[in-house]
């Protein structure tokens, strides 16, 4: 997998070689067999991982212990070029990762000026650009070949030729410790979501949506109180040795280190405003008493 740029070039001069395109076909069963004899260890860890795995939404949630426990070995190395049951086959198939910005352009349907625009946009004299806005409008003026997207929490504006870099930006996120390379300001979790909509060093605010018949978990806070507004719907409120009905308008507040749950008992969604404050305000300051998924 990946040679030196001199022993590419020699292969390529010498002709006779396929290029590899990463791509594999094989059964579940054959592959774990090769696996198992190449690379036990390997294959060991990504079980455990699956075997103490939560159900999330949608998702999967592998065990991260036991997952950063495998060997950052690729399956070219550890298994490919390793085994003595595979066969290389030659094939022209128009393949792409859409893996960059320029690649969905390229795979959108475009207008007549050649943009492709997905959100809230007005492009003035704008060519061959792929304008994208989740949030507010995004309004644009005498750009060519240009990529600009705007999230709730982040804008990116790059030439197309360069979107593939917008790794290197993700990375200046991690070393500058900011969050938006791992969440987002609206996060999902198994009973609804929540929305950053406010913070600063001793507070933020939060609108919280809790689904139908789902509750948080019981827990307690360390370094945060909490105040609990009801915007709509009915709140069902755990705190301390209590438990009462809150209805729209109507609010309550959670002591530090007081035990609670939130809880939506009606057949449409909770809505509530959450103000956190507190010495520390991460989402790690939970100490989960009981829970529906797993999570204690």
């Amino acid at each position: 997998e990946k040679p030196s740029k001199k022993l590419a070039e020699q292969m390529l001069i010498e002709g006779g070689y396929d290029w590899n395109s990463g791509m594999f076909l094989f059964s579940a069963d054959a592959y774990l067999e090769e696996l198992e004899r190449l690379n036990p260890v390997m294959l060991f860890a990504c079980q455990d991982a699956v075997n103490r795995s939560v159900v999330d939404l949608d998702f999967l949630r592998l065990d991260a212990d036991a997952y950063e426990a495998c060997p950052a070995r690729s399956i070219d190395v550890e298994v490919m070029e390793k085994t003595d049951k595979a066969a290389v086959v030659p094939a022209e198939l128009g393949w792409s990762d859409v893996g960059t910005w320029s690649s969905l352009w390229n795979i959108s349907e475009h207008d007549e000026c050649d943009n492709v625009l997905m959100g809230d946009i007005i492009a003035h004299e704008v060519s061959g650009s792929y304008l994208r806005t989740e949030g507010p409008v995004l309004a644009t003026i005498g750009l060519t070949d240009m990529v600009v997207v705007a999230t709730e929490d982040a804008v990116l504006v790059a030439s197309k030729g360069r979107s593939a870099n917008v790794k290197s930006i993700v990375e200046c996120f991690k070393q500058e410790g900011r969050p938006e390379h791992h969440s987002h300001l609206t996060v999902y979790r198994p009973w609804g979501w929540y929305k950053g909509i406010d913070s600063d060093e001793r507070f933020q605010v939060k609108r919280i949506c809790v689904n139908p018949g789902a509750r948080l978990s019981l827990q307690y806070h360390l370094h945060r109180a909490e105040h609990w507004v009801v915007v709509s719907g009915t709140a069902r409120v755990t705190r301390g040795d209590d438990t009462f009905d809150l209805a729209s308008n109507q609010s309550t507040y959670i002591p530090v280190g007081e035990k609670h749950r939130l809880e939506n008992p009606g057949q449409g969604p909770l809505h509530l405003i959450e103000v956190q404050s507190g010495s520390y305000l991460g989402e790690d300051d939970i100490i989960r008493l009981d829970d529906d998924f797993r999570r204690t």
